[in-house]
């Protein structure tokens, strides 16, 4: 996974939670962090898979998150975004705010940021 693009941290435990930063479709290329190529879809794909490394690392899972803010620069991706939300999520269905915006950084077509809780520490 890539390192942030900005002075933040990926992710922030704080008592029983784990909150995460937003997270786009960046890998690591030659240049450094680069969006992957194919739109919406490849990029939340990919946020969706950099999003469950953090939690990871964090010692969360995918199962943990309670609720989650995908943003959007185009609301027509909606229906192809909640293909793929589907597919990474399985059964779990954490609660969910999906928002457009204008843009985002490195020209993303979406983020995702999330909340999980993995017990009190």
């Amino acid at each position: 996974m890539s390192r942030p693009v900005g002075p933040y941290s990926p992710s922030i435990s704080a008592g029983g939670w784990v909150v995460t930063s937003g997270q786009v479709g960046i890998v690591t290329g030659d240049k450094g962090p680069e969006l992957v190529a194919g739109g919406t879809v490849a990029e939340l794909t990919q946020a969706l898979t950099n999003l469950a490394k953090v939690l990871d690392d964090a010692g969360a899972r995918m199962s943990d998150v309670v609720t989650a803010t995908l943003y959007l620069v185009d609301m027509g991706d909606y229906v192809a975004a909640n293909e793929v939300w589907i597919e990474a999520f399985g059964d779990h269905r954490p609660a969910r705010t999906a928002v457009a915006v204008a843009g985002l950084p490195l020209g993303a077509r979406c983020e995702v940021a999330a909340w999980a809780w993995v017990g009190a520490t």
